[in-house]
């Protein structure tokens, strides 16, 4: 008999892959559970508020193991990490076995290498605190697995690939000098993907945090450039320290704002605004430990050209165009 696992958060990026590794594998059958109603009853989907602990309690009844994708507004992540809490606590049968995504944001302004025994920083903002407050209703139980991914990217990414792309294709990034020297941290869908697998069959991942992040990965600047390049959106701009403040103080308050107005019309393809906090990261040198990963979960990392070869090509077709191809800014 098939492991059934049931997804929280089903509808994210992240959340949709996992449901789909568990599907191709030959020992677990996935349940999606998502806010979402499937299109025309799709088999192992459900549609569940992560935030109802009553709705997350009849769910886990239904299921072996689960992994906790949820992601959203920060009151959404904490709500999310109680209900579920309080379902495994009640669960007849005793708390299942859970892999649940927390995020490299809970170092906050940490720098230099970091592993898992780093305390969490103090110093965090809203998405952050979310992540941290959630980690802590979850995790340090022997049935839960704490995933720590840094920046993940590949085919569809909305943050680190797709985002990233449109802001290289309308020159408002590239050389950021200084400003983006800070490391990346990337790590490649299908690694973080690996990971969830991996979890959910090892014995000793019970209690455990695990950073997710490729050995050697590169500067901002060093993944603006080979991306740009993978793109054929080049040659690369170089940006200066006042025109990133311009971005920052001006036009991200403004974009976002706009943003919110064309999602309730419709107009979904607005230009990305470029906040302070991600500004921030490009040039915090904070650089994630994974060797624990490594080491008990048996995961190798996706070397950064292939990642980028396939993440190209996925954004290329999605375009219309030919990987390589230049296109319009956006």
């Amino acid at each position: 008999m098939k492991t059934r696992v049931l997804v929280l958060g089903a509808d994210g990026y992240v959340g949709r892959r996992v449901a789909a590794a568990l599907a191709a594998s030959d020992w677990a059958e996935p349940i999606a559970a998502g806010r979402r109603a499937g299109k025309g009853g799709a088999p192992g989907r459900i549609t569940l508020d992560a935030t109802d602990r009553w709705a997350v309690r009849n769910a886990l009844a239904e299921a072996d193991a689960a992994v906790n994708c949820v992601a959203g507004p920060a009151p959404v992540m904490v709500a999310g990490a109680r209900a579920l809490r309080e379902a495994q606590d009640a669960r007849p049968g005793g708390p299942l076995r859970l892999v649940h995504f927390s995020s490299m944001a809970v170092y906050g302004s940490a720098e230099g290498p970091v592993d898992e025994g780093h305390l969490l920083n103090g110093d965090l903002g809203p998405y952050a605190a979310a992540k941290a407050s959630a980690e802590q209703l979850l995790t340090g139980r022997e049935e839960v697995a704490t995933l720590r991914p840094g920046c993940i990217y590949g085919p569809g990414s909305p943050q680190w690939s797709v985002r990233i792309a449109r802001l290289l294709r309308a020159g408002r990034i590239g050389d950021l000098g200084v400003a983006g020297d800070g490391c990346s941290n990337l790590v490649y869908i299908d690694d973080v993907v690996a990971a969830v697998l991996a979890a959910l069959r090892a014995g000793a991942a019970g209690g455990r945090a695990y950073n997710l992040a490729m050995d050697g990965a590169p500067s901002w600047n060093d993944y603006f450039a080979a991306y740009a390049r993978a793109l054929g959106a080049v040659p690369l701009r170089r940006i200066g320290r006042r025109r990133l403040m311009l971005e920052t103080s001006l036009l991200a308050p403004a974009l976002k704002i706009a943003g919110i107005a064309g999602r309730r019309i419709g107009m979904a393809d607005l230009p990305p605004p470029i906040p302070p906090s991600l500004a921030r990261l490009w040039s915090q040198d904070i650089r994630l430990l994974s060797q624990r990963a490594r080491d008990e979960l048996g995961l190798s990392w996706t070397p950064l050209e292939t990642g980028l070869r396939e993440t190209a090509l996925a954004a290329a077709m999605a375009a219309g165009r030919g990987p390589g191809q230049p296109g319009k800014g956006g």
